[in-house]
C-alpha cells in the first residue's frame, strides 16, 4: 500500500509542474484521508462508536 501513496505522490507532482495547477499537490491528501475512512468503515462497529473508539484510546 505503500508502494500506491508513492506512486500518488510521486504522479502529483508530476502533473503539478507539468500543468502548473498547484491544487493537483492536494490529491495524495485526500488519498490518505480516503484510505483512512474506508478502513474505519470495515470496523464491524458503527461509524461513530469506532471513531469515538479510536480517539478515546490513550
Amino acid at each position: 500500500m505503500l508502494y500506491v501513496f508513492l506512486g500518488i505522490t510521486l504522479l502529483s507532482i508530476i502533473l503539478a509542474f507539468r500543468l502548473r495547477k498547484p491544487l493537483i499537490l492536494s490529491v495524495p491528501f485526500a488519498a490518505i484521508f480516503l484510505y483512512m475512512i474506508v478502513q474505519v468503515a470495515m470496523v464491524p462497529l458503527g461509524f461513530f462508536e469506532t471513531v469515538r473508539f479510536i480517539f478515546g484510546l490513550r
